[in-house]
């Protein structure tokens, strides 16, 4: 038996041996679950506020190390994990050994019971699946595996009949799709291909109580649904707009003054209610420090220690600082207007304060808004308890499990935020990369993950620890200031389709894996969830070291290793061949503590520099350039040939990236990189180029 076999054992036996509890859940409520139904849950805020009827499971199927088998032991961080190759195949069960060409046939999952493929993820994936519901004769899929794991529904002609561009922006969200795929009595998922070949993949299934009633998928439910579809995919494309408030309440008010060291209630309400929407905007003399320094409590039904503590900017999933962004439960506005969605429900009383742990008096608006909500059995407060270790040493060699949520009780798993300050000094993704690491998750009675990841960027919905900002209503990198994963980095996911129910336990770790020993890290997270009366976590109390204001190391300078291997750096200031439209700009965020800004008058002014270089070869040329809200689009040129033109303009953000131009065979001596305005910021009177270094790697 395979341990992934083994542990859907585990997980049927403790179905059926909570079948009375589970059965008077789901016989309450005698929900028909269908595609339908599932769409509908997408944006149901206030289902998540109830334990799930009928009552399920989430499980996760993915190519993580089968060596991995053994908490805490000898290959507990083993990380071969889709590259191909692996010392074993990174499926369930090998169905036919490789023929002559290398290819064979493996088992990705093989489900019995009623459920519904809730998240598909793959980075890249060779090959072939096929795809059987209820032991159906004709496969539900057949084809290839990337097209599958990236984009299920497109093989459906119904597919027309679908806001295509919308549905491609909320359902499918960046690496991963949530396009629900129920089924009544059986699933079962078979690779073909080679196993030296790339295979990541990620598949989460719900496994719903024996006695549920669960229709199958059928390509016609793409047609009968499409008004639920366009409505759903409506909401999550812009749930500031198209979510309705279900309140019929007024939207109560408040304006404070908050010195150092003081905590104020914001409001208290009474009865049987729930928060529908919390929104905050504070300000500050150092407003970095006041979102980080400015707790949110929120207690409910007089608990002595708040079901939310958090620092306000990291609660709200966008921290530090103000980087403007929506998903579906939050909004950070570009005035610093936040916007939480998550339902906060309350059997008698619920108050919300705020406390300041800064030195600086800050200003907090905002509001409440209020909705009936009836408690009962299945009602779960919320709960959002931040956490955080500074001066951590990230490792590939001394990899941790880091806690994120250590739970006894009966809850529902909803999200997580992450945000990190990374001091590595290597320029590149493959080098400075923080989250080589998987999650693990352990639900319930689990000896092994039931939810084994393939790396953070993974869970995240992402790959290949792309330092891009890209913005999803269940996912999103916020922040993430560069170069590489340099500096502050922000990432959020949300379990809503895909959220994680557990009976009487919840342990969510996740590696700090890292591409070198890096000291000085500070990683805080957040794991949002659900939890009926009585769950005890490992929560403590935060302390004033905990709020402390973060910022990068001072002077820090481009490493010539890994990504960055065979590189000689210049500072832009140190080559210029003119600095008269030019000026310095002080920051930690640029290397040497400075960046060179270019400030061309108009379209077509140009900026050259002068690069040594100190022997004939192959050479590929490097610019660190600052992408800002001043910033506007420029060629880049060497020797007089045009290799690349970029945007440099970002609004509300500014960050550090490096652009690599086309590998060229240069002379030994000096050669004259050039940049060309080509077109000026959209709102900034004058253009503003940061130039902060440039390398000049051997190929």
């Amino acid at each position: 038996m395979t341990r992934h076999a083994h542990r859907l054992g585990v997980i049927w036996l403790f179905l059926l041996g909570c079948s009375p509890v589970l059965l008077a859940a789901s016989q309450g409520d005698a929900q028909v679950v269908t595609t339908g139904s599932l769409f509908e849950e997408m944006t149901d805020m206030v289902r998540l506020a109830s334990f799930p009827r009928p009552a399920f499971r989430t499980v996760q199927f993915s190519s993580f190390d089968r060596r991995s088998d053994v908490p805490g032991g000898p290959n507990w961080f083993a990380n071969s994990d889709g590259f191909g190759g692996e010392p074993i195949p990174n499926f369930e069960k090998v169905l036919k050994a490789p023929n002559a060409e290398g290819v064979g046939e493996y088992l990705v999952a093989d489900v019995a019971g009623p459920g519904a493929i809730v998240r598909l993820w793959t980075a890249a994936i060779s090959g072939q699946v096929r795809v059987t519901i209820d032991n159906a004769e004709t496969p539900f899929y057949e084809g290839p595996a990337d097209t599958f794991f990236h984009r299920p529904y497109d093989h459906f002609s119904q597919m027309q009949e679908i806001d295509r561009d919308r549905f491609d922006r909320t359902v499918y969200q960046r690496d991963a799709s949530y396009a629900p795929i129920p089924f009544a009595r059986h699933l079962r998922v078979v690779w073909t291909g080679n196993v030296k070949q790339i295979h990541f993949y990620e598949l989460q299934v719900r496994l719903y109580d024996e006695d549920a009633s669960v229709v199958s998928f059928r390509a016609s439910d793409i047609h009968d649904s499409r008004e639920m579809i366009d409505r759903v995919t409506l909401s999550l494309a812009d749930p500031d707009r198209n979510i309705e408030a279900r309140s019929q309440k007024e939207t109560e008010l408040f304006d404070l003054s908050l010195g150092p060291d003081e905590q104020k209630p914001v409001v208290r309400l009474e009865g049987s209610q729930a928060i529908e929407q919390l929104s905050l905007k504070l300000t500050g003399k150092d407003l970095d420090k006041a979102l980080r320094q400015t707790v949110l409590h929120v207690y409910c039904d007089d608990y002595p220690w708040a079901q939310v503590q958090s620092p306000v900017g990291d609660f709200f999933g966008a921290a530090p600082g103000v980087n403007p962004y929506q998903s579906l439960p939050f909004t950070v506005q570009p005035d610093g207007t936040m916007v939480c969605r998550f339902v906060m429900p309350f059997a008698k009383s619920c108050r919300v304060e705020l406390f300041n742990g800064g030195e600086q008096t800050v200003r907090v608006q905002g509001s409440v808004l209020a909705m009936p909500f009836d408690w009962d059995d299945h009602a779960m407060h919320f709960r959002a308890r931040w956490r955080v270790d500074h001066d951590l040493i990230a490792s590939n060699r001394a990899v941790q499990d880091l806690p994120f949520l250590l739970a006894q009780g009966k809850g529902v798993y909803v999200g997580t935020g992450v945000y990190l300050m990374n001091p590595c000094p290597i320029p590149t993704p493959y080098g400075n990369w923080w989250g080589e690491g998987d999650e693990k998750i352990f639900v319930d009675d689990d000896e092994v993950p039931s939810i084994f990841g393939t790396g953070s960027e993974d869970y995240f919905n992402y790959s290949w620890s792309s330092p891009d900002i890209f913005i999803f209503p269940f996912c999103g990198q916020p922040r993430n200031d560069g170069p590489g994963n340099r500096g502050f980095v922000t990432n959020y996911r949300w379990h809503i389709l895909d959220r994680l129910a557990f009976q009487h336990s919840m342990r969510f770790y996740m590696e700090l894996y890292s591409h070198e020993r890096t000291p000085g890290m500070s990683y805080a997270r957040i794991g949002y969830h659900y939890a009926r009366p009585g769950i005890m976590d490992d929560h403590q109390a935060l302390m004033p070291a905990d709020l402390r204001l973060l910022v990068l190391p001072e002077n820090w300078q481009p490493a010539a290793r890994m990504g960055a291997g065979n590189s000689v750096f210049f500072t832009a200031e140190d080559i210029a061949v003119d600095t008269r439209m030019t000026r310095l700009e002080q920051g930690r965020l640029w290397a040497g503590g400075q960046l060179l800004v270019w400030t061309p008058k108009k379209t077509g002014d140009t900026m050259s520099f002068q690069i040594p270089v100190d022997s004939a070869g192959r050479k590929q040329i490097h610019v660190a350039l600052a992408m800002t809200p001043q910033a506007g689009r420029i060629a880049l040129w060497v020797d007089g040939k045009s290799l690349a033109e970029v945007d440099l303009y970002r609004p509300h953000r500014t960050l550090l990236r490096t652009i690599a131009l086309e590998p060229l065979e240069l002379t030994q001596g000096n050669h004259t990189l050039t940049l060309e305005l080509t077109h000026p910021p959209q709102d900034a009177a004058e253009a503003q180029i940061g130039i902060d270094y440039v390398g000049v790697q051997k190929k």
